[in-house]
């Protein structure tokens, strides 16, 4: 496989590149159509690859791109899953380069989608290309690539419930997800869910002047800020009622195993620029951010905003919060617990509204099973060290469904970084990492 890569890395940049040109941001409808030229092309790519069928498929949002090799009926079935469309680039100003005309720089990638998820999607179809241009595979490969993972694949979850016998497999591999280190590799055995919520806090029907108004109606940006406030205690736990009820805790073994991650508070600090952190007590900082449920606010607005001053209350006030979830909580129940508790404790001078905008259960998988034991000893051989097993803060909500729906397990075999800064300016992936993931996959499907 290196000597593959070897020969045709130059290729794989060009063809790397010509996806990450492409703006498929899912969230914004002026790239309704980058999105599907940006299907079309991975149609392409599939098909030079080996794919015996590739195709487009319409959805009630954007398309799926689908294809499959079939090999032998009774042979094992891996369906690939990964999503071309990214997050939005703002702020523009941020950016060391045009997000959309690649560059390599210092050993990386530098582009919106590099990491998350184009570059790793970009890995399995090269690791397959070479698995089927040496004649070395031996199992059914499916792939199944989304257009709107960054915003809740709600058309991929309507379409799986009509596609489940196309898209029948033994086990789902994901290459979504981030390794503690470059030398340090892990293998994922479960991630967070997420519940996604907007809320509406309105006051007076129009804005007031502060002057005339001030510290005699309840204003809704004061207001909000203390609903909010109160959302999570002193101890660190979200007091919405019920919210823990279902949490499962991880004995003492299982916290130990995990504990194996290697962790340096003042590296981790420094890389994200804080002198302090918080969270739940009793809990380190890995388990915070892995095996408990947490809740953030992820924008926040409402009255004046512009330059210069104007004094009102305003009439509104707006924010978005998300819980991520561990497994066992249900995100529907989650979200019905939250609007009922945020009602709740709202004052009567204002009005409330809650709206649910997605969700998803998160999910675990036994790291005695054999595509997990087939993936540790892929990459324990490309690095060079046993890979350590940890747990996913993020989430990817179709990811549960899609287990529930076909009866496979996800294996998780992520290689992107911290230091990729997916989501944000200066996205990145290490083209070592592209390359080692690329190896990997390959000897996954050895040991399999």
């Amino acid at each position: 496989m290196k000597q593959y890569i070897e020969q045709n890395k130059d290729r794989f940049f060009e063809e790397l590149f010509s996806l990450l040109r492409i703006p498929s941001i899912s969230s914004e409808s002026a790239h309704k159509e980058d999105m599907v030229r940006c299907a079309r092309r991975l149609v392409e790519l599939l098909k030079e690859a080996g794919a015996d069928r590739a195709a487009v498929y319409e959805t009630t949002g954007h398309p799926v791109v689908f294809a499959e090799k079939k090999l032998d009926p009774k042979a094992p079935t891996i369906l690939v899953y990964g999503h071309y469309d990214v997050m939005p680039v703002d702020p523009l100003s941020l950016w060391k380069s045009d997000p959309f005309e690649p560059e390599i720089r210092n050993g990386a990638i530098y582009a919106r989608g590099a990491n998350d998820d184009k570059g790793q999607t970009f890995m399995h179809i090269k690791a397959f290309e070479y698995m089927v241009r040496t004649g070395q595979l031996r199992h059914n490969i499916k792939f199944i690539l989304e257009g709107e993972e960054e915003m809740g694949s709600e058309a991929l979850s309507k379409w799986i419930k009509t596609h489940k016998r196309l898209l029948a497999c033994d086990i789902i591999l994901v290459s979504d997800t981030t390794m503690l280190h470059e030398k340090i590799p892990s293998i994922n055995c479960g991630m967070r869910g997420i519940c996604y919520m907007e809320v509406k806090v309105t006051g007076p029907s129009k804005d007031l002047h502060s002057g005339h108004y001030g510290g005699g109606v309840y204003n809704p940006i004061n207001t909000l800020c203390k609903m909010i406030d109160s959302l999570i205690d002193e101890e660190g736990r979200i007091t919405v009622k019920g919210f823990y009820d279902d949490v499962v805790e991880l004995s003492r073994k299982d916290r130990k195993l995990l504990g194996r991650a290697p962790y340096d508070a003042r590296k981790y600090m420094a890389g994200i620029g804080v002198k302090a952190l918080t969270g739940e007590k009793g809990y380190t900082t890995l388990e915070r951010v892995g095996i408990r449920p947490c809740l953030d606010v992820n924008g926040i607005w409402g009255g004046y905003i512009g330059e210069g001053s104007k004094t009102v209350i305003p009439s509104e006030a707006h924010a978005k919060i998300s819980m991520r979830l561990v497994p066992n909580q249900d995100a529907k129940k989650i979200a019905k617990l939250f609007t009922k508790h945020f009602k709740a404790i709202a004052p009567r001078g204002v009005k409330v509204e809650v709206e649910e905008k997605h969700g998803g259960d998160g999910f675990l998988i036994p790291i005695s099973s054999k595509a997990y034991k087939a993936a540790s000893r892929a990459v324990g051989e490309v690095y060079g060290v046993d890979p350590v097993p940890s747990r996913g803060g993020g989430s990817i909500a179709i990811l549960a469904e899609m287990q529930r729906a076909l009866h496979a397990d996800p294996l998780l075999m992520g290689f992107g970084l911290e230091r990729d800064f997916i989501h944000s300016p200066n996205e990145s992936y290490l083209v070592d990492q592209l390359f080692k993931g690329m190896e990997s996959i390959a000897l996954f499907y050895k040991y399999f």
